[in-house]
C-alpha cells in the first residue's frame, strides 16, 4: 500500500521539487554564507570536543563523559538543555527558540569494543583491549551541533524563525537508544530531522540501509564430569553448536538479501566439564522490516529445536530492533545542491600521505582520500551496508541524510583505520564540512516552507498506510547489559 501511494505522487513531488529549484535565485544566500563562517568560527572549540569524545572512548549507555561535554557545550552556546530523555541517563536534547517550524538534528556519540588505536595510519591500539570510534562518532554529535549552533546564531538575530532542536543519542550501535528516545515522544512534534554520518565519501545518503533485530539465546543443560561420568551431563554447548549448524544450514534457503550473524558470548567454561549453560547473541538483517520477521521467527524457533536434540532448556530474549531507512529524496535534492555549492573538501599533501599508508595497511589501492560530489543515486535498493536506528525515526518523522568524508576510501569500516583518521586532522575537516552542508540545508527548510511541505508530502506518501512500532522490549532500557 504504502509503495502504491509514493508511486501515484511521485511524479507531482518531483515537478514541485524541479519548480522549487527553477524558482531558486542563483543568487549566494546571505545566510548559508553566515552559517559556513559560524562553523569556521567555532572549529577550534569543535574539533577540540570531538577529540575528548574520540579519547573517552565510552560504549553504548556508558558514554557519561561523552554526554556531558556535548551537552555542557550546548548550554555554554545557549541552548536549553535536558538531560536523561527516554529513561537514558546519557541522552539529553537541547533547544534554541520557539514555534514552529522545529528542525531537529541527530549526533551520536558511542564507541566500539576493541578498537582502540593511537592517531597513526597503523595498527597501534592507545589503551589494549579497550574501545575506540571505529564508527566516527566523536565526530558524529559534535558536527551535528556545530551545526545547530550555527542555526541558533540567525534565530537569536532575528534572521530565521522557529526552533532547532539537537537531540544527543547514545548506544547506536547497540541497544539502538533512539528507539527509547521515539518511545517517549521526544519526535512527536518535529517537522524535519537531519542526520549524517562519517564515512569515506561525501554524498547525500539515499539507501535505505538494512532493518535488524537482536536477540539473545541461551541453554541450560547439567553439568557433570566430562570424562568419569558425562552420560550424567545434559551440554548447553551441544545445544549451541546444533544451533549454530542450523543457522548456517538455513543460508541457504534465505533471500540474497539477508544476513544474519551471531557471536557466541559463553561456550563453556573449561574442557573437563560437560558445561551446563551457554549463550549467543544473535542478529538478522533484511533490506525491510517485512523480509525481516518470517527469517527472524524461523531462527528463533531453530533454537527450541537444538534444545530438544541436545535434551537442555532454552530462553530467547529480545534485546531491540530496528527499521530499514525510509529515503526522503525532495529533501536530499535539497542537501545536494549545498554540497555541490561547497565542493569537495580539499587535503595537504601530509593528509593524503597519511591515508595511502592506512590503504597500504589495510591492503586497499593507494588512491588517497576522495571527496568529489557525485550526483545522487538513483536506486536505494541495494541491500549493502549496515543498519542504524535513525531507520526508525526517519518512520517517524522526514529525515535527510547525509555521508561526509572522514576516513580514506575503501577503509575497513568499524576498524582502527577509522579510529586513527577520526582523531586527526582528516576527521576533523570532514566534521567541519558536514556541519555546514548540514547548516546550509536547514537554512533552506526555514526559509522555504514550500519545500517543507514538499519533504512532509513525500513522507507521508512513501510511508502510506504503515504504523510504525518499535522492535523494544517492554521496560526500560537495558542500562547495565554491557557488550
Amino acid at each position: 500500500m504504502k509503495n502504491l501511494a509514493w508511486g501515484l505522487t511521485a511524479a507531482l513531488l518531483l515537478t514541485n521539487s524541479s519548480l522549487w529549484a527553477q524558482k531558486k535565485s542563483a543568487k549566494p544566500d546571505p545566510l548559508k554564507a553566515s552559517v559556513q563562517q559560524s562553523v569556521d568560527s567555532r572549529f577550534e572549540n569543535l574539533t577540540e570536543l570531538s577529540d575528548k569524545i574520540w579519547s573517552f572512548e565510552e560504549i553504548a549507555f556508558q558514554e557519561s563523559k561523552s554526554a556531558a561535554a556535548l551537552s555542557a557545550y550546548a548550554e555554554e552556546l545557549g541552548f536549553k538543555v535536558t538531560r536523561g530523555v527516554g529513561e537514558i541517563p546519557t541522552a539529553f536534547v537541547a533547544e534554541y527558540g520557539s514555534g514552529s517550524p522545529v528542525i531537529g538534528i541527530l549526533g551520536e556519540f558511542d564507541a566500539l569494543p576493541g578498537l582502540s588505536q593511537n592517531k597513526v595510519p597503523f595498527k597501534s591500539p592507545l589503551n589494549d583491549g579497550a574501545p575506540g570510534h571505529g564508527c566516527g562518532h566523536n565526530l558524529f554529535g559534535v558536527a551535528s551541533l556545530g551545526a545547530a549552533a550555527a542555526i541558533k546564531d540567525l534565530i537569536a538575530e532575528g534572521k530565521l524563525k522557529g526552533t532547532i532542536r539537537f537531540y544527543g543519542t547514545p548506544a547506536e550501535e547497540k541497544y539502538f537508544g533512539k528507539l527509547w528516545m521515539i518511545r517517549a515522544g521526544l519526535f512527536n512534534d518535529v517537522d524535519i530531522v537531519m542526520d549524517w554520518h562519517p564515512a569515506a565519501e561525501t554524498k547525500v545518503a539515499v539507501q535505505k540501509g538494512l532493518a535488524l533485530v537482536d536477540f539473545i539465546v541461551e541453554f541450560n543443560g547439567q553439568a557433570a564430569h566430562a570424562s568419569a561420568d558425562p552420560w550424567n551431563g545434559r551440554s548447553a554447548s551441544d545445544a549451541l553448536e546444533l544451533y549454530t549448524t542450523g543457522i548456517n544450514y538455513y543460508r541457504e534457503h534465505i533471500k540474497p538479501t539477508v544476513r544474519i550473524h551471531y557471536h557466541i558470548q559463553d561456550g563453556g567454561q573449561v574442557v573437563n566439564v560437560v558445561p551446563d549453560y551457554s549463550r549467543l547473541w544473535v542478529r538478522v538483517r533484511d533490506t525491510s522490516r517485512q523480509g525481516l520477521e518470517p527469517v527472524w521467527k524461523q531462527v528463533e524457533k531453530m533454537a527450541e529445536g537444538a534444545a530438544i536434540m541436545a535434551n537442555v532448556e532454552h530462553k530467547v530474549t529480545l534485546v531491540s530492533g530496528i527499521h530499514e531507512v525510509l529515503v526522503n529524496r525532495t529533501g536530499s535534492a535539497a542537501m545536494q545542491k549545498n554540497l555541490e555549492m561547497l565542493g569537495p573538501i580539499s587535503y595537504t599533501q601530509e593528509e593524503q600521505e597519511f591515508a595511502k599508508k592506512i590503504q597500504e595497511a589495510t591492503g586497499k589501492p593507494q588512491i588517497g582520500l576522495v571527496s568529489e560530489i557525485t550526483p545522487m543515486e538513483e536506486t536505494e535498493e541495494h541491500s549493502m551496508g549496515g543498519s542504524t536506528d535513525v531507520g526508525d525515526v526517519s518512520w517517524v518523522v522526514p529525515t535527510i541524510r547525509l555521508s561526509a568524508t572522514t576516513a580514506p576510501n575503501g577503509t575497513p569500516w568499524h576498524s582502527w583505520a577509522v579510529v586513527a583518521a577520526g582523531g586527526m586532522s582528516i576527521g576533523h575537516k570532514g566534521m567541519g564540512y558536514a556541519a555546514k552542508a548540514l547548516a546550509m540545508t536547514m537554512v533552506d527548510l526555514y526559509q522555504n516552507e514550500a519545500l517543507r511541505n514538499e519533504v512532509k508530502a513525500e513522507f507521508k506518501a512513501k510511508k502510506g498506510d504503515y504504523v510504525y512500532k518499535g522492535i523494544v522490549p517492554d521496560g526500560p532500557p537495558p542500562l547495565d547489559a554491557g557488550y
